[in-house]
C-alpha cells in the first residue's frame, strides 16, 4: 500500500518542544494553518509508560491531518512503539533527526542521528515496514558546517520508505542563531521524488514565495514566527488571495487571543499549570505592543485565570487610543 501525505503548497506548524502543545495548535489551526505536529515525544517514554507522555499523545478531531513525533535512537523500540500508538488516529508518524538540545544529542538522538546515515535508513526502514500510516523525518542542514549531509540523509531515508523530509535550514552547530541556509533545501528537493518541507527564518508572506522560488520546496513550516502569532497563517493565506497584509491585531484583539489560549491551557492542564505556561507566551503574543516590557514582568506574578484578565484589562485600558 502506497503511504501518501499531501503536503503540496501546505502551512505547517513546527513541532516546537513546550510550544506547540493541543491549546496552541488548535489556535494556530483556526487560524489557517492545514498541518500540525506534536511536540516530540520520547519513544522509550511510551516503552516505560511514563505517564508524562499522555498530554504529548492527545490529539483533537480538530487538528487532523496531524502527525505525532517520535524520537529515539533503537529502531526495534521505535518501531514497536509507532506500531503501539498509530492507532490513536494520527494521519503520520515523524521521526524527530533534527533537535539540538544537549540531554538528546548526547543521548545519541535528535540531531545526532545525522551523524550516522547507516542508522537513519535502519530507523526508518524499520518503523515505515511497521506501521500502516506514512512515516516522515524532520532534519536539519547537517551536524556542523564541515557535515552538510542533509541530501545524502533525505535521500537515505526516501529509499527506506520515508513518505516526505521536513529540512530546517541550520546545522545543530547553530541551534536557532544565524540565518537559515535555504540552498541546502534546495539540494534536498533536487535528489528527492517525495515532498519536501522547508523550514527555517519564514516569518512572512514574502518568505514563503522567496523559499519557493530558490528551493521549490512542497510545504512550508513555520516555527518561531508563530509563537505569540498564530495569526500568521491567516495572514499568509489572506496575502495569497488579495496581495496585501490583513490589519494587524490591535491590543483588544490580542488580549481576547491570550484569554483563549490561556482558557484551553487550564482546560488541558489545570489552572496552575496552565496559567504558569501562559506567562511564556503572554511575553511573546505582547513583543513590541505598548509596555510589554511592564506587562512581562506582571505577568510572572499571575496565578490565575482570574488574575490574568484582571491584568490584560489594566493592560488595555492603558494603552493611549492613538496607540491602539
Amino acid at each position: 500500500m502506497e503511504k501518501f501525505m499531501d503536503f503540496r503548497d501546505k502551512l505547517i506548524l513546527a513541532p516546537m518542544a513546550g510550544v506547540c502543545d493541543q491549546p496552541f495548535r488548535l489556535l494556530c489551526k483556526e487560524q489557517g494553518c492545514d498541518i500540525l505536529y506534536s511536540e516530540m515525544v520520547s519513544a522509550k517514554a511510551i516503552y516505560y509508560n511514563n505517564k508524562n507522555t499522555k498530554p504529548l499523545l492527545a490529539m483533537d478531531e480538530r487538528e487532523k491531518p496531524f502527525g505525532l513525533q517520535l524520537f529515539g535512537s533503537d529502531p526495534v523500540i521505535m518501531a514497536e512503539m509507532a506500531k503501539k500508538i498509530e492507532g490513536n488516529g494520527y494521519s503520520f508518524i515523524d521521526i524527530n533527526m533534527g533537535c539540538p538540545v544537549p540531554k538528546v544529542v548526547n543521548n545519541g538522538e535528535g540531531s545526532a542521528l545525522m551523524k550516522d546515515p547507516l542508522l537513519v535508513g535502519r530507523i526508518v526502514e524499520t518503523v515505515a515496514n511497521a506501521i500502516s500510516i506514512p512515516l516522515t523525518i524532520k532534519i536539519r542542514s547537517g551536524f556542523d558546517p564541515e557535515h552538510i549531509n542533509a541530501p545524502e540523509i533525505a535521500h537515505i531515508a526516501q529509499e527506506s520508505g520515508a513518505a516526505a523530509v521536513a529540512v530546517h535550514g541550520r546545522t545543530r552547530q547553530q541551534y536557532y542563531q544565524g540565518h537559515a541556509d535555504w540552498d541546502v533545501i534546495a539540494r534536498v528537493k533536487q535528489v528527492c521524488n517525495i515532498p519536501v518541507i522547508g523550514n527555517g527564518d519564514i516569518n512572512t508572506p514574502k518568505d514563503i514565495i522567496d523559499m519557493r522560488n530558490q528551493t521549490d520546496c512542497d510545504g512550508f513550516m513555520i516555527g518561531r514566527g508563530a509563537r505569540g502569532n498564530p495569526w500568521i497563517f491567516r495572514d499568509m493565506k489572506y496575502y495569497y488571495e488579495h496581495g496585501d497584509l490583513p490589519p494587524r491585531p490591535d491590543a483588544h484583539e490580542v488580549r481576547g487571543m491570550i484569554l483563549r489560549h490561556a482558557r484551553l491551557m487550564t482546560e488541558f492542564k489545570g489552572e496552575y499549570i496552565g496559567i504558569h505556561e501562559m506567562r511564556k507566551h503572554v511575553a511573546w503574543y505582547s513583543a513590541g505592543m505598548y509596555d510589554s516590557a511592564r506587562l512581562r514582568g506582571l505577568v510572572n506574578e499571575v496565578e490565575t485565570y482570574d488574575e490574568l484578565v484582571e491584568l490584560l484589562d489594566r493592560w488595555e485600558e492603558s494603552i493611549p487610543e492613538k496607540v491602539m
